[in-house]
Formats: structure tokens, sequence, C-alpha cells
């Protein structure tokens, strides 16, 4: 019975995360790993802040509420997508220098992917793991470069607008 119960249980995880790739595509799943790496620097920094003896429920709602707040931005940044495709398909006249399909939501969660490992790696750190200076480098030229690419596709006007 419990070997069948496995199958069973595989199987429909299988269904699952095909019908999910079917329907998300590679975006889908890179709101999925931002959700796993929010959740385990939630659960890591609480692990972190008892060992060293600062765990407080006030800071893990606070966290809580960061994470809330994170998850805001996620979903103006799709809406944002959402609304310049909408403008793009049926208003005549607006036009953009590139194809666009979506960037803005991905774009926003790579950025806060990238702030979720370098959490973690933060977190590992004051457990007592040693990091390696070329993490942090790599960590923080993929945040540049994820800026960059924002900055892109909307720039800084100078001070004459």
């Amino acid at each position: 019975m419990q070997n069948h119960l496995f199958t069973d249980i595989r199987v429909w995880v299988a269904a699952a995360v095909a019908a999910l790739t079917a329907a998300w595509g590679w975006f889908g799943w890179l709101v999925v790993a931002w959700a796993c790496l929010m959740l385990a620097d939630w659960l890591v920094g609480s692990a972190a802040a008892a060992r060293r003896g600062e765990w407080s429920s006030k800071k893990l709602r606070e966290g809580a509420w960061h994470k809330g707040g994170m998850i805001v931005i996620v979903c103006v940044a799709c809406a944002a997508d959402w609304l310049l495709g909408a403008m793009l398909k049926n208003l005549p006249g607006v036009t953009l220098p590139f194809e666009y399909t979506v960037l803005v939501g991905p774009l926003v969660v790579m950025w806060y992917i990238i702030g979720e490992l370098g959490s973690l790696a933060e977190h590992g750190v004051s457990m007592g793991a040693p990091v390696p200076a070329w993490l942090v480098r790599f960590l923080g030229a993929g945040k540049k470069a994820v800026d960059a690419a924002g900055d892109k596709i909307s720039p800084e006007e100078d001070e004459h607008g």
C-alpha cells in the first residue's frame, strides 16, 4: 500500500509540474524559485537570529511584511508588463524600439532573486560559514546587470526633461 501511495504522489507531482510548465513557461518557474528563496531566507534568517540569541516574533513579523511588500512590487511589475503589452497591441502609434512580450516582471523577479541569494549568503556568514569573495562579486555583478537592463528600457532623464 505504501509503495502505491508513493508512486501515486510522484505521478501527481510530475503531472502538476508538467501542467505548470505548460501554463507558466520559464517565467512561472522563475517566480516559483523566487518564492522558495524567500521562504528559505526567512527560515534561515530566523535560524541565524536564534543562533545569535536575537530571535524575536517582532522581527519575524517585520520579515513577513518585507516579503509581502516584495510580492506587491512583483505584482505591480507584472501588471505593468500586461499594460505595456496591451498598449502596444491595441493603440496605434504606440511603439517601442524593440519587440516586447514581457520584461518588467522578469527583471524585477531576477533582481529580487539575486537579493535573496545575497541575504542567504549573509545569513550563512552570520552562522559561521566562510563566503568566497568571488561569490559576493558575482552576486553584485548580477544585480548590476539586471539594473543596467532595466535602465536601458527606462533611462533616467537628464535635468532638461
